[in-house]
């Protein structure tokens, strides 16, 4: 089945109680166009006026119910056809009602389904959808709410293939030929046996048909059958990293009076093995995988999946030198798989946060004993033909693992998973702590060798939950308890512990580990055990871009004599996590670029500068946290002040100029974890790093400091798009000198206006704490930045006009295809 979008002519509102509207509607529809945020639009506020975690986990905005409605004809030529409709996804407690009458439901938010539709609707007439959706408290990071991904309405014949389309696998390769798997589901809603012919192309990259099939099957009523075709592809094309080349799959159903159906799928042609020594292995070559975590939230567009907002978030993930995401910690978007494969990122697609035991007062974990199997089916379903993907994740930091019942799901879930898909490996993100989360009064009364850190108690452990973490889940306790989850994986994920990297090297020689998630800040000790240890096949970031919710995990912290402790939750009205690599509007932050170094993939030094207004004061940020650091050399107002600045590189050694003036060389790479600080005072003008190896320069990094007087420039990422399909148009504002250096320090408000074939879609900046909305055609630039989103809405041109205070106005054009 061919499905066509569904997203046009959507409306959308509050819920409110029917009685409340029987003198009429009391809350008016209002028009939008899917994918669609409900939540993002809303008001925020503290909770009572107080800091709390729940608040602060969904970034302070208020849960809430959303019902949306569309209105669509029914051809009479529809009758007798088969008509479902899909949703992507629908956050959360989906019902779904025709024509008023219930048509089904999905508690979790993330699967994609399918609404038997043709029974509930009208022939030859106007039909309504209405859709009801839920948040409130049932997560721990920012959901949004809504129908934030594409919905699809599917028509086909009783005689049909299934919505998801063949499955296709690539079980023998070698460099003479490929074997191409292709498994064709048909099924049959008429009352007759039909045979139909199943004729199956493969095409590659240009267009020519290299692989057909033609088989004969026979489809009892309302028995489904599958058609199991192997083809040859001879000479193929390996999908990688660096090569992810792709072939088009298009099956046909025929039979006596011509074509029944048709459906099309991509796919890629590669290999994976899996073993202690050689670790991972793509294509017969060891890939050690430099990953990102990433939650699904599209910044200022909240959970709005669009197509572009993915793929843009892949090109720049890979650009900054990763080569493998997983998805935190839900099923990955559709569009962003469709990404991944063209451009060559390896997926770790996770199923769920929560199983029986709950971590929110209303999450998933209420309905996942009776859904779990039915969401699993849908992520499998989803995922298979994509070469991007690797390995399934079946939970995020359960604290049933460390239990027997917990290892019993475990094990229940990984057989699913493998009987759906034997061609993945599975793993599960185990956090130590939480798995022994209710024995650790026992932990400290354990003898003072079983006990980790030589004795030290709970609370000293505590005192640093980065060194709690690590020391608790090398313990006994945590090998014991969890020995059996993992046991039942492929690949024992690991967050924060990569203590046990090379202790389960001789406790558990058979076991490979995947340090699912870490601390940004020990990703040089991470990456040399990757590097050092076969076994350990990889390295996840918490995060590879920042994200809304759990607000101020990462931000930057400082001891006040006599103040309040650090706490690991932000009052109102911080907005972000502050923790990424990346941060929301797709700007590489300083860890990014350290990290870039510590992979081996840059060999410029690259210098930070520390905010000079926190010179001295003494650093408490949690490990999530990078330095309060920027790459900028404009501080007015803080000229002739103290200041640290922060120089990574590789090499052997670093030497820091001050506008020529040298503050001499100071040692750096890998034996000094890639960094070294100089101190100086600010003086306007040039920072120059000059790296050395063995004595001869190996690489130079500068910044200059930004002159008066401050332009506004406007810069699309590009200047034609497609007017439909989910395109965007992402333009950078940015206030700079006349020569093109950001004006970090000399931030104000900017307008923006949209005119012609397009909408504003999101607008805002990195900022981590403001009353800013994301929605307002006004935003104060953060470090001298902010960013707008277009949506097209029709072909021709789109004009962004863009203004602030003593600046001239910035245009910028881009044309809707």
């Amino acid at each position: 089945m061919i499905g066509t979008s569904f997203n046009e002519g959507w409306q959308a509102r509050p819920k409110v109680n029917p009685f409340a509207e029987l003198s009429g509607p009391s809350v008016p529809f209002r028009p939008v166009t899917l994918p669609h945020d409900a939540l993002i639009g809303q008001r925020r506020t503290a909770p009572d006026g107080q800091v709390t975690m729940e608040g602060g986990a969904g970034a302070y905005f208020p849960g809430g119910v959303f019902e949306y409605r569309k209105v669509f004809p029914v051809p009479e030529g529809y009758r007798g056809k088969r008509i479902f409709i899909e949703f992507e996804g629908v956050y959360r407690d989906a019902t779904v009602f025709i024509n008023g009458t219930y048509a089904g439901q999905r508690p979790f938010g993330y699967s994609h389904f399918h609404i038997d539709a043709d029974r509930y609707l009208r022939f030859g007439q106007d039909n309504e959808i209405r859709v009801e959706a839920r948040s409130h408290r049932d997560s721990r990071w920012y959901t949004g709410a809504g129908i934030y991904r594409d919905t699809w309405l599917f028509v086909g014949d009783v005689v049909r293939i299934q919505p998801d389309g063949p499955r296709i696998s690539t079980p023998d390769v070698d460099r003479e030929r490929a074997v191409v798997e292709v498994v064709t589901t048909v099924e049959n809603d008429s009352i007759e046996i039909r045979t139909v012919e199943v004729v199956t192309e493969i095409r590659s990259a240009s267009g020519a048909v290299v692989a057909t099939d033609t088989a004969e099957l026979t489809v009892l009523p309302g028995e489904p059958a599958s058609a199991r075709q192997r083809l040859y592809v001879r000479e193929p094309s390996l999908w990688g990293p660096d090569t992810p080349a792709l072939y088009d799959c298009d099956v046909t159903l025929k039979d006596g009076s011509g074509e029944v159906d048709r459906a099309a799928a991509v796919f890629g042609v590669r290999t994976l093995q899996l073993d202690p020594e050689h670790g991972l292995r793509l294509n017969g070559r060891t890939v050690e995988l430099r990953g990102a975590c990433v939650h699904h939230d599209n910044g200022v567009l909240g959970a709005a999946t669009f197509a572009r907002a993915e793929e843009r978030r892949v090109e720049i993930l890979k650009a900054a030198g990763f080569n493998a995401i997983r998805m935190s910690h839900h099923p990955m978007s559709k569009a962003m798989l469709d990404a991944c494969d063209r451009l060559g990122m390896l997926v770790v697609d996770e199923a769920f946060d929560v199983w029986t035991s709950g971590k929110s007062e209303f999450d998933y974990s209420l309905s996942f004993p009776e859904w779990w199997e039915r969401d699993i089916e849908a992520m499998v379903a989803k995922d298979f033909n994509h070469p991007s993907v690797i390995l399934y994740s079946i939970g995020n930091e359960i604290p049933e693992t460390g239990s027997p019942a917990g290892a019993a799901w475990g094990r229940r879930l990984a057989d699913t998973v493998r009987s759906l898909d034997p061609t993945r490996y599975v793993t599960n993100a185990v956090n130590g702590l939480l798995a022994v989360l209710s024995e650790l009064g026992a932990l400290g009364q354990r003898a003072p060798e079983q006990a980790p850190d030589d004795g030290a108690g709970i609370n000293t452990l505590m005192s640093d939950v980065g060194d709690a973490m690590n020391a608790i889940s090398a313990s006994e306790l945590v090998t014991e308890r969890t020995a059996e989850s993992f046991a039942v994986l492929d690949v024992a994920g690991m967050n924060y512990a990569e203590a046990r990297y090379a202790l389960d090297r001789g406790l558990f020689p058979n076991r490979i580990i995947l340090g699912t998630e870490t601390f940004p800040t020990r990703i040089d000790g991470n990456w040399r055990l990757v590097r050092q240890h076969g076994h350990v096949i990889g390295d996840f970031t918490w995060t590879g871009w920042d994200y809304l919710g759990e607000v101020g995990i990462g931000r930057p912290q400082y001891l006040t004599p006599g103040g309040p402790k650090p706490s690991p939750t932000a009052p109102y009205p911080y907005l972000l996590a502050g923790c990424g690599d990346i941060d929301i509007t797709g700007h590489r932050r300083p860890a990014s670029y350290y990290r870039e170094i510590v992979f081996g993939l840059r060999s410029e030094p690259y210098i930070a500068v520390r905010r000079p207004e926190h010179h001295g004061r003494t650093f408490a940020g949690s490990p999530w946290a990078w330095s309060d650091s920027v790459s900028s050399w404009s501080w007015p107002g803080f000229e002739g002040a103290p200041v640290a600045v922060e120089v990574y590189s590789d090499a052997h050694e670093v030497e820091l100029l001050v506008n020529g003036r040298s503050l001499g060389r100071r040692p750096v790479g890998e034996e000094h974890r890639f960094r070294t600080e100089f101190e100086t005072v600010h003086e306007p003008g040039e920072l120059l790093a000059v790296a050395y190896r063995d004595g001869h320069e190996t690489g130079r990094g500068s910044l200059r400091s930004a002159t008066t007087p401050v332009r506004l420039t406007a810069a699309a990422d590009r200047r034609a798009i497609r007017a439909t399909g989910g395109d965007l148009a992402y333009v950078t504002l940015t206030l700079t000198d006349e020569h093109g250096t950001p004006h970090t320090g000399a931030d104000r408000p900017v307008s923006v206006e949209v005119s012609g074939a397009g909408v504003l879609l999101g607008f805002g900046s990195a900022d981590p704490s403001t009353e800013e909305r994301f929605d307002a055609t006004e935003r104060r630039t953060y470090e001298g930045r902010a960013l707008a989103v277009l949506r097209p809405t029709a072909r021709g041109e789109i004009r962004l006009t863009a203004t602030a205070p003593g600046c001239e106005a910035a245009d910028v054009v881009v044309t809707a295809e």
